[in-house]
């Protein structure tokens, strides 16, 4: 199959990331099939496996960075992706070619019918990342989590070490003791073998993820932090204390302070896999390098543009943070909302400081499971907020910046689908 094909052949398959059942079932056998008629290749490498609320995919591209200067060949499985499909798998950094692509696709095409179970589009895409990562022999595999942890299509991993990043309300209606049942799932990626990097700040948490039973635990606040973090020219300076020493001005070239606490994630994340400390040069020149597309990415000045893919309440408390905290804005502020259902949208508009907003152009994310523009629009103006309805992202995007000055603001956001719309129309040529 050439990638058309494949991409058609995966089509063919449930996706759940556009369903509005998240969760399909409750059972790791299928994925579990399907890698054993492959041969397990995720038995072929290392991994790092990430999850939690937020910050997973900045703490595997830091996680990524640092290890690649160090010299090891690494691959890397996010999702989802923003523009391209590619972007979920990568090598050293570098999203698989198409043709890369279609061949893997084409050979789980084959071998797929002989696991005896259909998977799903999600469960492909794992399976494929595996047998690639397997197939250019990787040192190690950074893994991302799809959806929480335990029942995760990547959980057939065994993690040699196993992050959490924090505990947010994110795929849940919030009632009763949804924290402590949100934690439970993603806990379910520690093994017995796993050494447990914790974000997760509270401590009435913790019980459950040592529950889990494993073999060595570094918790944020405890044994690493974030000491020292300076505002600076496109990101931040940044001291850290790490499990097993000190690291005085790394600069980091991301907005916002919660990527600082990412950054020591990943930092105690990688001490833990080499079980040594890290050299100062070597952080400072893989964290240097790396990029977030879409999140807090600033793509223009003049107006001032921002992308956000913020898709919860904490997502968007963080992004207005970081806006308020690290640009001065002297004009009209104007945002560019579009989510999907699942979410308190009011929360959610509060969050980003909608109240305080001059225009809100509500949008429809392509995805089945979004919610109207027009039902977006109607909360804002019940909210009292000047409000436009433009269904489609890039024409929301262009007629946010035909309305805006060169003192203005635009901060699109709300989901992922939006950010990545947002972020090809903003890419593509004007005419």
């Amino acid at each position: 199959m050439n990638l058309p094909e494949a991409l058609r052949y995966l089509d063919s398959h449930i996706n759940l990331e556009a369903s509005a059942g998240m969760i399909h079932g409750l059972s790791l056998d299928q994925m579990q099939n399907l890698v054993r008629v492959l041969g397990d290749p995720q038995t072929a490498f290392k991994v790092i496996h990430v999850t939690g609320t937020n910050g997973k995919g900045s703490t595997a591209r830091m996680i990524t960075a640092l290890l690649v200067e160090h010299g090891l060949s690494v691959g890397t499985y996010s999702s989802p992706h923003l523009q391209k499909i590619n972007e979920r798998i990568s090598w050293n950094g570098e999203s698989i070619g198409d043709e890369q692509l279609a061949e893997v696709i084409t050979e789980l095409a084959r071998v797929a019918p002989l696991s005896g179970v259909t998977p799903s589009y999600f469960e492909l895409l794992t399976a494929a990342a595996f047998q690639w990562f397997a197939e250019i022999a990787v040192d190690v595999a950074v893994i991302e989590v799809g959806l929480l942890g335990r029942y995760d299509a990547t959980n057939v991993v065994d993690a040699d070490v196993a992050v959490v990043t924090n505990i947010g309300q994110d795929h849940t209606d919030g009632t009763g003791d949804w924290k402590v049942a949100i934690a439970s799932e993603k806990a379910g990626i520690i093994k017995p073998d796993s050494f447990l990097v914790l974000g997760e700040p509270d401590t009435s948490l913790h019980p459950v993820f040592a529950a889990e039973g494993p073999r060595g635990t570094w918790t944020r606040g405890i044994d690493f932090d974030v000491v020292g973090d300076q505002p600076a020219l496109g990101g931040h300076l940044v001291d850290f204390r790490t499990p097993l020493g000190t690291l005085d001005d790394v600069y980091l070239p991301l907005h916002g302070e919660h990527q600082a606490e990412n950054a020591a994630l990943a930092i105690a994340a990688v001490e833990a896999f080499f079980d040594r400390p890290l050299e100062l040069d070597i952080v400072q020149a893989a964290l240097a390098g790396v990029t977030m597309p879409g999140r807090f990415e600033v793509m223009a000045y003049g107006p001032l543009v921002v992308i956000d893919g913020a898709h919860n309440p904490e997502g968007a408390r963080a992004a207005l943070a970081t806006l308020e905290n690290e640009f001065d804005v002297a004009g009209r502020r104007v945002l560019v909302v579009g989510m999907l259902g699942g979410r308190d949208p009011v929360q959610m508009l509060e969050e980003l400081g909608t109240r305080q907003a001059d225009l809100l152009i509500a949008c429809t994310p392509s995805s089945p499971r979004a919610m109207s523009g027009a039902d977006l629009a109607a909360i804002g103006r019940a909210m009292g907020v000047m409000t436009e309805q433009i269904d489609d992202v890039a024409t929301a995007v262009q007629r946010a910046l035909d309305v805006s000055t060169e003192e203005d603001v635009v901060l699109i956001a709300g989901s992922l689908y939006v950010a990545g719309a947002a972020r090809t129309a903003l890419e593509s040529p004007r005419t």
